[in-house]
């Protein structure tokens, strides 16, 4: 268990990815003023990498260590359904359950060693959520201006 010890390498290399990918994520979050920023969003990318390299340490028996990872993606569908509630015809919160996904697979993707991905995906994650935000006004200016 070399992996889970403080004086590894790994082990930093691990936490390091995690905090700088949830940061990523959760600055762009928080100063748009939406919900789960940047400490959410860091807790859980790094507790994901550390249950996914938890599941894949177990080596021993009949263990299938993937199980770990269906267990966390369900986990994480009840956190996201936390956050989403009905307001008249509204759903609100949609996006940032999503994002709370997002995050725990780019955390998986640490905990699976494949770090340089999850940077990537993080900042794809930023760049797509930008990018149809910009969209979506765009095409809210081109339809039909309220009355006065």
């Amino acid at each position: 268990m070399e992996y889970f010890e403080p004086s590894s390498p790994l082990f930093w290399q691990t936490a390091g990815y995690a905090i700088v990918c949830g940061a990523i994520v959760g600055l762009d979050r928080q100063l748009r003023g939406k919900a789960a920023g940047v400490r959410t969003s860091i807790l859980i990318c790094f507790s994901t990498a550390l249950f996914v390299r938890l599941g894949a340490s177990v080596t021993e028996g009949l263990v299938d260590p993937t199980r770990v990872l269906g267990q966390v993606v369900t986990g994480v569908g009840f956190l996201g359904a936390g956050v989403m509630l009905a307001k008249g015809k509204t759903i609100l919160g949609v996006t940032t359950a999503a994002v709370i996904w997002m995050l725990a697979a780019i955390g998986a993707t640490i905990g699976l060693g494949y770090f340089n991905a999850a940077l990537t995906v993080a900042i794809l994650t930023v760049g797509i959520l930008r990018l149809v935000d910009t969209l979506e006004g765009a095409v809210r200016s081109l339809g039909p201006s309220e009355p006065e």
